[in-house]
């Protein structure tokens, strides 16, 4: 039964911080009805990379092996989140799973095996068949609760003060609802959360006595009785709101800011005297919060979801009025007449047809039109023309248009111009370069959302027209000036940059205009302002509702001499909680930088003060979090004015501390007191970089520290701080060009990632104990000549680059322990890299392989054998290289890239890649001259999905015997073959859903016209893309 408390349970699990500390993996993951190993598996690997593919160009696309944008392509999934897996301890919530299938669960856990052990899954479910299925060890079967602790939950949702006695004439009456609630938590919660605003006797007797409790399930279409009264009791003004939040498909974390927003634009929100609309919008998500309608995310604190149970709910309410295409969607579920808001969900295989929106051309009274976006979103999708082009400027009364993250979206028609009601546009992280001058006639226009358009150079001129826009965010664009006379939007409440001119109507004057700016503020070129009084019409002191500041001068700017005064001009509110000051030339700061007064900054980046003779004094910040003192040339010392007095214990609560560009600093004077106090109790991380003539030791006594990066910092002794610290987990040493070893006595056992980086006379001794470490990387050590694995034996991640002097990995000659532990080996443009051990490479659970560069002239003896769970093979520009060692390749392997080996190429032949049956992608990248026709028959296996040829200039077809018994293939990506003018004789198989061409002017030209025997042969394949053009 939906409501009781599973998901909360698990939460209670999952937040708990011994349980999260227990575990090295740790992720929440909404399954629902939809139980399909692709999804669930990909949501994991997301969620343990921290991120989605950021892919930042084709080639990235095309042989970024990582990349988990492609969800159809299981087992590519699957080898990678094995290799994530591969010897951690990890704990994964499956949370609301419905699948009875023991087929897909087997597929979905096959990369849960190669995890630790002790490595937990716990599942929440509605059926014990689940339990049966998934051979759950353990089965905790959450019961309806007890009458006294349903009482004690509703208390707390239906009384102010959680203390029912203090309500007595409504006890009676709420023991009696409490009842009716059948001992379910979330129906409890949600009619206490309405009954908590009612302390009318007759409103709670309402509630008792309504028909509602008595429907069948039938009648109520399985909607808990207590939601549906919860929803009939929601104020008027509140139900449109909730209803709306049906364009969100179940699961989805969606921001609470840009609700507020999409319901203001919708009509929903309406000012007082005394209170905006976002103010009002932040009361009514409020309330459906305290309600349980709403909350917060697992898997993300800043976002929120809807419960199963309440998303049933808001799509039963919103009845035929909002349409959500989904991915997979059921044509027997169409678009009514009555439609006004339109969702959907992006495809998987990130490209969105015209077909896909072909039946909305008939439905121009649309108000709502948003392509959903999720916390994790590839930058890499792509929309066809057509929408912007055809489809929109049909649908007039438009009040909401979302078309973020599309990466072919490099203008926008001028029919936007036509939109007249449209109030919320975002084309955030697209290409845009430039908005069409029609834009400023959405004279209704409230939100416009550009963050993140790399590309965008300018706002079209006539920006003061959009009288009614409120919420203008440019972060991440390129914009160098701001159109004139901004001021005059007086209702404007975010504005993300202002770039200060001297053009009329462009100055910082016109900040002091706006006087509901709120969030984030960064203020440009500071330079321009030509004197105090000029800066004080910007009027920040009285910008109460600004978070984040931001105030930087030009890098190249001349210094005025009136800097500080300037500066002093620009003091913000007090209740600011982020300061940034980049490229200021005065020799001290004014008086209000680090005022204790500003109690409640959290986070301060000091940068590129050049001339700055002194630091502020950053004690008396004490909600201070992270510090960044940066490009201080005038500071020599950091001493008692650093820690201030009157503290025993300064900078209680800093987390993150960076000294970066301190090219003068010479001494760190330690923090001492009698009373035996310390400084930076809770300081986790430490970076000091490039300050090359800073001396002496560091602050030994750092009893939170886990993690430090020192660069280029010639002189500084870090011993001390090495050998006495007590939970460092991550150290990197970089450009320390006199480091000769580790510290005498070792490194603490609790390093588990250790960096060195153009430490060039460094040497890993081998007397010493380093079997705590999991991960090693070193560049450009060039004393390294031969790598010895034993010193190391649990590592789990090596890599090796520009190490000039590095010739072999090597075991000591008795030594016959395989490496258990070792997953990941990248060595990378290491001219003299020549030999694996004698041999072979003795590492049974490797499962990535990455070779750049060098003189090797044979991959690893034995690698059938010795490497049995290696899955991803990449080899680039090994040039010696001529063909694969005896016995072949592994037959693990799932993945194989070759580029600009030459050799190898010119004997492919011999290959023997027939014998690789769970080959899924195969990436062929290189400038042979002899590439003619590719591939040929019986080179490449079955089993290939993914298929990617690049830069051959003289392959002129695919070889139709090759291609054509390629009968798993999927997706076909070719790039850079000027010469390519056919796809193959007979066509590419019918496999394929997706065509990727690029660079390819031949093929292009043949298919433009949508005809001819060319376009036949891949007229079948659902998705086509040809140099960024959707083929549709």
């Amino acid at each position: 039964m939906g409501g009781m408390g599973k998901t909360t349970l698990a939460q209670i699990v999952y937040s708990d911080k011994d349980v999260r500390e227990h575990f090295n993996l740790i992720t929440w993951v909404c399954v629902s009805e939809e139980f399909e190993p692709c999804r669930v598996t990909k949501t994991i690997l997301d969620a343990v990379t921290s991120s989605t593919t950021n892919i930042e160009d084709l080639n990235q696309l095309q042989l970024q092996l990582k990349d988990t944008s492609k969800i159809e392509d299981l087992n590519q999934l699957q080898l990678q989140l094995k290799e994530k897996l591969n010897g951690k301890k990890f704990l994964f919530v499956l949370d609301d799973v419905w699948n009875k299938n023991y087929n897909d669960w087997e597929i979905l856990s096959n990369p849960f095996k190669y995890g630790a052990q002790g490595s937990r899954i716990i599942v929440t479910t509605r059926d014990d068949e689940v339990a049966s299925v998934m051979r759950a060890f353990a089965t905790h079967h959450v019961k309806k609760l007890p009458e006294q602790d349903c009482w004690s939950l509703f208390a707390r949702h239906a009384f102010h003060d959680a203390n029912s006695s203090a309500q007595l004439e409504l006890q009676e009456l709420g023991q009696k609802i409490v009842k009716k609630c059948q001992g379910l938590p979330l129906a409890i919660k949600t009619i206490g959360g309405l009954l908590r605003f009612k302390v009318d006797v007759r409103e709670w007797e309402k509630v008792l006595c309504s028909e509602l409790w008595e429907l069948s399930n039938h009648e109520t279409n399985n909607i808990l009785p207590a939601l549906r009264l919860s929803y009939r009791y929601l104020p008027s003004y509140l139900r449109p709101c909730f209803a709306y939040c049906s364009i969100f498909p179940k699961d989805h974390a969606f921001k609470k800011g840009q609700l507020i927003l999409l319901w203001m634009a919708e009509g929903f929100l309406h000012a007082t005297e005394n209170r905006t609309m976002e103010q009002i919008g932040d009361d009514y998500f409020g309330t459906l919060l305290s309600r349980s309608f709403f909350q917060r995310s697992s898997e993300d604190e800043s976002r929120f979801v809807m419960h199963d149970l309440i998303n049933d709910l808001a799509n039963f309410v919103s009845g035929e009025f909002t349409f959500r295409l989904e991915v997979d969607h059921d044509r027997s579920h169409k678009i009514s007449d009555k439609t006004r808001h339109f969702s959907y969900v992006r495809s998987h295989v990130l490209i969105e047809t015209y077909s896909r929106f072909g039946a909305l051309d008939e439905f121009k009274l649309l108000r709502t039109f948003i392509a959903l976006e999720s916390s994790r979103m590839s930058r890499f999708q792509f929309l066809s023309k057509k929408v912007p082009r055809d489809l929109l400027p049909m649908l007039r009364t438009l009040r909401v248009l979302s078309l973020s993250h599309y990466s072919n979206l490099t203008e926008l028609p001028a029919s936007i111009g036509k939109l007249k009601h449209l109030r919320y546009l975002d084309v955030s992280y697209t290409r845009l370069t430039r908005l069409p001058d029609c834009l400023c006639k959405l004279c209704n226009l409230q939100t416009l959302n550009l963050s993140g358009c790399e590309n965008l150079i300018a706002l079209p001129r006539d920006m003061e027209k959009l009288i009614g826009l409120r919420h203008l965010d440019i972060t991440g664009t390129v914009i160098k000036e701001m159109p004139e006379n901004l001021g005059k939007l007086k209702c404007l409440q975010t504005l993300t940059k202002f770039i200060i001119s001297q053009r009329s109507g462009c100055c910082i004057g016109e900040l002091g205009n706006l006087a509901n700016l709120w969030g984030t503020l960064s203020i440009l070129e500071l330079q321009n302002v030509k004197s105090p009084i000029v800066a004080l019409a910007a009027n920040l002191r009285d910008k109460k509702n600004l978070e984040e500041l931001t105030l930087e001068w030009n890098a190249t700017a001349k210094t005025s001499g009136s800097e500080r005064t300037i500066l002093e001009s620009l003091q913000p509110h007090t209740n600011l909680k982020s300061l940034t000051i980049q490229y200021y030339r005065g020799e001290n700061f004014p008086n209000w930088i680090a005022n204790h007064s500003f109690s409640k900054i959290t986070s301060l980046h000091l940068k590129n003060c050049e001339y700055c003779r002194s630091l502020p004094p950053v004690w008396q910040l004490p909600s201070l979090q992270t510090l960044s003192i940066i490009g201080f040339d005038g500071i020599i010392t950091v001493g008692p004015e650093f820690y201030g007095t009157g503290s025993s214990s300064p900078f209680e609560a800093l987390k993150v501390l960076r000294f970066e560009n301190m090219l003068n600093w010479e001494k760190w004077c330690p923090f001492c007191v009698e009373n035996e106090g310390a400084a930076f109790p809770h300081l986790g991380e430490l970076y000091i970089i490039n300050c090359p003539k800073l001396t002496g030791s560091l602050p030994v006594h750092l009893p939170s520290l886990a993690k430090i990066v020192i660069s280029e910092c010639y002189q500084l002794v870090a011993e001390r701080l090495l050998s006495s610290n007590s939970c460092l987990q991550e150290l990197e040493i970089c450009d320390c060009s006199s480091l000769l070893s580790l510290p005498t006595g070792g490194l603490p056992s609790t390093l588990k990632q250790l960096v060195f980086r153009n430490c060039r006379k460094f040497e890993l001794a081998a007397h010493l104990d380093h079997s705590f470490l999991e991960e090693l990387r070193l560049y450009c050590c060039d004393s390294l000549e031969y790598f010895p694995l034993d010193v190391i034996p649990n590592v789990k991640r090596i890599r090796i680059e520009e190490c000039r002097n590095f010739k072999s990995l090597a075991v000591l000659e008795q030594s016959e322990h395989d490496l258990v532990a070792l997953s990941s080996i990248e060595i990378v443009d290491c001219p003299k890299f020549g030999s694996f051990p004698e041999g072979g490479l003795r590492a049974p659970n490797l499962t990535w392989c990455f070779l750049v560069g060098g003189c090797l002239r044979s991959l690893p003896d034995k690698m059938h054998t010795l490497l049995s769970s290696l899955t991803v093979l990449v080899i680039l520009n090994c040039q010696e290289i001529e063909s694969f060692p005896e016995g072949g390749l592994p037959s693990s392997l799932k993945e194989l890239v070759i580029r600009n080996c030459e050799k190898l190429a010119a004997n492919r032949m011999g290959w023997g890649l027939q014998n690789c049956s769970s080959l899924a992608r195969f990436g062929f990248e290189g400038k042979s001259e002899n590439v003619v026709s590719f591939p040929e028959a019986s080179l490449l296996p079955a089993s290939l999905t993914i298929l990617f040829i690049s830069g051959f200039p003289n392959l002129k077809s695919l070889d139709k015997n090759g291609i054509q018994y390629l009968t798993s293939l999927d997706w076909l990506i070719i790039n850079a073959c000027p010469k390519l003018k056919s796809v193959s004789e007979e066509g590419l198989p019918p496999s394929i859903s997706l065509l990727f061409i690029t660079n390819c002017p031949l093929l292009n030209k043949q298919w433009q016209k949508r005809k001819g025997k060319e376009w036949r042969k891949i007229a079948h394949v659902p998705y086509k893309l040809v140099d960024g053009d959707i083929m549709d």
